[in-house]
């Protein structure tokens, strides 16, 4: 198991660096590695908009919400115990989005604490629909997956009507539709990358910390119970911190469907479902498969540029579909 997961970290590097490099040449400037070593070695002004400001910035904004989609995903993944399980199907991602929105649409665009009131409605919004998802899939104390999927897409459905009405309500302009339902990194900036990391990393340092006990989680409350783990507490943590990552994500892309339903999937099957590696590969791995989708949604019909959620969607939606009828 350690030389698979050996393997498969050389090969996330590689697919990391070779996706960094392609993310960085690209764009409606032409630019090639010559251009790019020039720059490196004096350092041009002009060339320091294009690759730093514009392009690495986009890279590492992709990287990061990537991470974070993944990350929720596993931990939604492990709490419901379900592959089927993720942000944007339970409607975690959804939920922020409408919150995101309405505080833009509110005109509140304060800071408390050091955090945005954009992200504070976004959380709460994202963990306020995902807590009424899990209660409404509960049927006397018994947890049924089929009603959360159900519920979690009506849920979705709603919440997501309900944001493009506030939009409209504010602007008269598609763009802003297109950049909050279907998800885009064409606005991305450092700042925005300011604000997404702080909750990423705290996210994924909490997530480490308990990953043993969402191991012992996975065989069930009472015998996690029996091993000493305090289940309801850990319970609140890890969905606290699922859709906190998931409201960072969405604040600053907008909603990104099913790269918290792929990746945590795919990798727990190359790498096992041991919590303590499988949170860290799925950061890496959907940080990677958001950096190649953003480089699809730039070049495929370039040089108009795809919402990246059309990207990820065509991918994950058959890939839903296979996970249903494998259930079945």
């Amino acid at each position: 198991m350690k030389s698979k997961r050996f393997k498969l970290l050389l090969i996330l590097v590689v697919l990391f660096f070779s996706g960094l490099l392609f993310s960085l040449l690209e764009g409606p400037v032409p630019t090639n590695l010559q251009d790019l070593w020039d720059f490196i070695i004096h350092h041009d002004e002009t060339y320091s908009t294009i690759f730093v400001n514009l392009r690495l910035s986009r890279v590492v904004l992709a990287f990061l919400v990537g991470a974070s989609l993944s990350l929720s995903g596993a931990i939604l993944q492990g709490y419901f115990q379900n592959p089927m399980a993720g942000p944007f199907v339970v409607g975690v991602s959804s939920g922020a989005s409408l919150g995101a929105v309405l505080s833009i649409y509110l005109g509140l665009n304060m800071q408390v604490l050091g955090f945005s009131l954009q992200s504070i409605f976004a959380f709460a919004s994202g963990f306020i629909l995902v807590s009424f998802v899990y209660l409404l899939s509960q049927r006397k104390g018994i947890f049924k997956v089929e009603t959360l999927l159900l519920t979690g897409i009506a849920a979705g459905a709603l919440t997501s009507a309900l944001t493009s009405f506030f939009i409209f309500l504010k602007s008269e302009s598609f763009e802003q539709a297109v950049f909050w339902l279907l998800g885009s990194f064409a606005l991305s900036d450092w700042n925005q990358i300011t604000t997404v990391f702080p909750y990423f990393l705290f996210c994924f340092i909490i997530a480490q910390w308990l990953a043993k006990d969402m191991n012992l989680l996975v065989l069930g409350d009472d015998v996690a119970q029996s091993l000493g783990c305090s289940v309801s507490q850990v319970r609140k943590i890890f969905l606290t911190i699922s859709t906190l990552l998931a409201a960072s994500a969405v604040s600053v892309s907008g909603i990104i469907g099913f790269v918290g339903l792929i990746v945590p999937h795919w990798i727990r099957i190359l790498i096992g479902p041991d919590h303590r590696h499988l949170f860290f590969f799925s950061c890496l791995a959907g940080g990677i498969f958001l950096i190649y989708s953003d480089l699809l949604a730039r070049t495929l019909l370039f040089p108009t540029e795809l919402p990246i959620g059309i990207i990820t969607a065509g991918i994950g939606a058959p890939f839903f579909i296979y996970l249903l009828n494998q259930r079945r």
